[in-house]
């Protein structure tokens, strides 16, 4: 779960929009309705593929040097950004049940608090794992 930024290829259609690719990811292409749309679209299909990538634990291509990419006459050659704890926040986000083990006493100071131990743990973990 990182941040990544990747060029991006935004090539301009007759009706006005864009189709984007990008070439160190095979297979990641998509298409806006006009330049903010495109740049839209093109960060969350980024962000999936590389999600992809995470989840099967498949090594990250390594982003090209923007000069080096070629392109045609007209087309637009930008980084474009992908945030996978992001993304992973906003699809991902299913609430899975685990159980746990504390100290009797432990739990009735709690109780007695109101204490939500649900949002304890989520809280610690993400101090844990740095994802705040």
């Amino acid at each position: 779960m990182a941040k990544y930024a990747y060029p991006a290829v935004f090539t301009p259609e007759k009706d006005g929009g864009y189709s984007v690719y990008f070439p160190d990811i095979a297979g990641c292409y998509t298409q806006g309705d006009n330049m903010a749309d495109a740049i839209f679209m093109a960060e969350d299909a980024l962000e999936l593929m590389l999600y992809e990538y995470e989840e099967g634990n498949k090594e990250m291509p390594k982003p090209s040097d923007l000069q080096k990419i070629k392109s045609n006459e007209g087309e637009i050659v930008s980084y474009v950004s992908a945030d996978t704890l992001k993304y992973r926040k906003m699809f991902n986000n299913k609430a899975v049940k685990k159980t746990l083990s504390i100290p009797e006493w432990m739990n009735e100071a709690a109780m007695r608090e109101n204490i939500n131990f649900s949002q304890v743990l989520q809280d610690a973990l993400v101090q844990r794992l740095n994802l705040g």
